[in-house]
């Protein structure tokens, strides 16, 4: 029967990517714009004797690169109901430290190209607005139109809806750029398309088992695609979900 439908109707083809002319690039912080992998390690096994989970050995990071977050928290036996409290009290302890965070080779010149171009910028982050306000201040970055903190760390697909709400952006509108794949897990939900990068916390080997709408390794291969404000994007729209 199945081989007879075939014949007759011939096979069903995939969708086609839905094009999209974004008008919004919005970034994670940590690992996306922000190089703060080292005193993040330093802070994560600091509170390991707080918290009662396992330290991480330099050995061991390339190996974390490589896991999805809850694959990690399982790995150093994080228990969930203790996220919110690790997160808070690492926020904090980074805020300490913000002076020492640079931007990503770049970065900056990435940014400020998008902006000459007249694309409206956004951060979402699970970090804190204080902490990436004073990082942009120090690096003379003041050039995003938000900047959205989540207190969940994975709660970044409910902060990108509530933008799309509040500045009555579309699903298209927005392009979302990160380096983890709870960011690419965010814009899945979310339904908007999804730029991954290698540069940050996880892997590429990581990230493309995530199967984010593009995955680049440096900044300037973003510029490629956005060569002019409005250039179409050949970028699959998610479906978006409840969390």
């Amino acid at each position: 029967m199945k081989h007879w439908a075939h014949r007759v109707f011939g096979r069903r083809k995939p969708k086609p990517p839905v094009v999209v002319a974004p008008k919004v690039i919005v970034f994670d912080f940590d690992g996306t714009l922000a190089d703060t992998f080292e005193i993040a390690f330093e802070i994560l096994n600091k509170l390991a004797d707080e918290f009662r989970f396992r330290k991480l050995s330099r050995e061991e990071l390339e190996h974390a690169r490589d896991m999805r977050t809850r694959e990690l928290m399982k790995f150093l036996g994080v228990s969930p109901t203790k996220l919110s409290r690790i997160g808070s009290r690492g926020t904090a302890a980074l805020h300490g430290q913000i002076d020492r965070v640079v931007p990503l080779p770049g970065i900056p010149e990435l940014v400020r190209e998008l902006h000459r171009r007249q694309f409206a910028l956004g951060i979402i982050t699970s970090n804190s607005e204080d902490n990436v306000r004073t990082f942009l201040r120090n690096h003379d970055l003041e050039i995003f139109q938000f900047v959205r903190s989540s207190s969940k760390l994975l709660g970044k697909a409910r902060e990108i809806r509530q933008v799309m709400k509040d500045f009555r952006f579309a699903h298209g509108d927005m392009l979302f750029v990160g380096d983890e794949t709870r960011d690419i897990e965010a814009a899945h939900k979310a339904g908007i398309p999804m730029a991954a990068v290698s540069w940050g916390y996880n892997s590429r080997r990581s990230l493309e088992g995530m199967k984010p709408g593009r995955l680049y390794d440096k900044p300037e291969s973003l510029l490629d695609i956005l060569e002019k404000p409005g250039q179409l994007l050949d970028i699959p729209i998610g479906h978006p979900t409840k969390e």
